[in-house]
């Protein structure tokens, strides 16, 4: 138990006691009374004894004022101490949930470090929040902030007796006591389960997930701080994967991490710097051979000479809330380039999924065109199927107010996606793009071949351009332009370059001599 060090008043009040008993002892052993009186009696010609009786009425206001200045002493005191408590528990606290924060969870750590005798085993949840930032984008951040409290709630709920933090933003952890041998694969998919509920505020439902990853304290590492680390770095790769997923934490994750982290920083870097530049893949009108546009593509070369592949950068841009700037400064870069090609060449550009869930996106791109003075119908802009499932109704306002402006769209890798023919219906696109899989296997696979004539006979049907991409040999070209494949587009009919490698002067004119 620590000890409690007395207060000042208090100090006060013992001493005054003291001094009283003092004094009263005193005159008791030596009949100071007695003496005082004989003093009075002898010397009756002077008023002392009425001075004595104004000393002692004074005396003991005196003593009433003191003990009144004593009182609100205290109470002051008692104020500043319960301040002091206050000012404590909101620098360990997050104010908004009200759950312990990383201060506070640092400070568990320490004691852990400090108190080696009596570790205790624990089980530590990482927990980041899946679909929130659409919630702040779309609803409002009042809206953000009731939702974190339900989930705080819950979580609260799930664990009354266990230590739950909020570290930030939609991230939470919780260090839970482990005693036997408990199923921590169920307790993670409980907490993905009890956060999946939906949440309702003002008639509104908000859909959220969860991606859990767990590591264990002392098994995953000697230092608790490290352990929870290692289950950041779980819930990491259960993200990454796949929504509502939940992870244990396994060594060969960190390698994952170490180097995701590596490509974040190269990635922020060759941002600023503006090392990420577009190459032109060019789109073949399969009737007349000639070229009718390019597609950009991103690349990005480092100082050795290699490029880091598409696939590898642009989940960790879209992860690391890198995307929207990357994306706006490719499509500057792409539409100044496009300035220079004859005015019938159409720039076609991807867009990333997660930048269909901003309803400002519309604006930047319109923004980006009319900044640098590119016709809006030169302009191709490519999506995929699974990128307007993410959320179909913000993806179609977009898309709406980007059509109007007299923007292409076309509908990338069809076939791959979900509900085709659904998107097909309710959304207006000017081209639908083959997937290189079905192309890269029609010639020898039947039912390929099958799916290749249904879209061309779709597109003719819906008069919409159907484009084939991955074309690699001269066989699947013949073949494609026997079916009615307008575009095509793949290494055969030309592999992406940069902008100073095209032949700009002579485009127009261009003719594949293939045949």
């Amino acid at each position: 138990m620590p000890r409690i060090q007395p207060t000042r008043p208090q100090v006060e009040i013992v001493v005054w006691l003291a001094v009283f008993l003092l004094l009263f002892c005193l005159s008791w052993s030596f009949d100071w009374h007695e003496g005082l009186d004989a003093f009075i009696e002898k010397h009756h010609d002077y008023p002392l004894d009425h001075a004595l009786l104004a000393l002692n009425i004074s005396g003991f206001l005196g003593l009433i004022y003191s003990a009144l200045r004593i009182s609100d002493l205290s109470r002051e005191v008692h104020r500043r101490l319960q301040a002091e408590k206050n000012v404590d528990w909101i620098a360990c606290h997050d104010t908004l949930t009200e759950l312990p924060n990383r201060r506070f969870l640092d400070s568990i750590c320490a004691q852990a470090m400090s108190d080696q005798r009596a570790r205790e085993s624990y089980a530590v949840f990482s927990i980041d929040l899946d679909g929130f930032k659409k919630v702040n984008d779309l609803l409002g951040h009042d809206h953000g902030d009731a939702v974190l409290k339900s989930v705080a709630q819950r979580l609260s709920s799930l664990f009354p007796r266990e230590h739950v933090f909020r570290l930030g933003g939609d991230e939470f952890v919780v260090l839970a006591r482990r005693t036997g041998n408990p199923d921590l694969a169920a307790l993670g998919n409980r907490i993905v389960s009890v956060i999946g509920k939906p949440f309702t505020f003002n008639n509104v439902a908000v859909d959220l997930g969860a991606s859990v990853g767990f590591a264990l304290y002392p098994e995953n590492g000697d230092d608790l701080s490290q352990v929870i680390r290692h289950s950041d770095c779980a819930m990491y790769v259960a993200k990454k994967q796949a929504r509502n997923l939940v992870k244990p934490f396994v060594p060969s994750m960190q390698d994952e991490l170490a180097k995701r982290i590596r490509v974040e920083a190269d990635l922020r870097a060759a941002i600023r710097k503006a090392e990420i530049v577009p190459y032109y893949q060019p789109l073949v009108d399969l009737k007349t051979n000639k070229i009718i546009g390019f597609e950009a593509l991103a690349r990005w070369k480092i100082a050795s000479g290699e490029f880091i592949p598409p696939n590898e950068f642009i989940p960790v841009a879209e992860e690391a809330g890198l995307i929207v700037e990357l994306t706006d400064q490719l499509l500057r870069h792409a539409c100044t380039d496009a300035l220079s090609w004859p005015s019938e060449l159409v720039l076609s550009f991807n867009l990333s999924p997660i930048q269909l869930s901003d309803r400002l996106l519309g604006l930047r791109i319109l923004k980006i065109l009319g900044d640098v003075g590119l016709p809006a119908h030169r302009v191709e802009l490519e999506v995929t199927e699974s990128a307007i499932i993410q959320d179909a109704v913000t993806a179609q306002i977009v898309l709406d107010d980007l059509v109007n402006a007299g923007v292409r769209i076309a509908l990338d890798d069809f076939g791959t996606g979900y509900s085709s023919l659904s998107q097909l219906s309710n959304y207006r696109f000017d081209k639908i793009k083959i997937d290189r899989s079905f192309v890269s296997s029609f010639e020898t696979n039947d039912k390929q071949d099958k799916v290749i004539k249904a879209i061309i006979a779709l597109g003719v049907g819906l008069g919409v351009t159907i484009t084939a991409e991955g074309i690699e040999q001269e066989s699947q070209l013949q073949r494609l332009q026997d079916l009615g494949c307008d575009i095509g587009q793949g290494y055969l009919l030309g592999r992406p370059a940069p902008a100073a490698e095209l032949a700009t002067d002579h485009i127009c004119a261009r003719v594949l001599q293939r045949r």
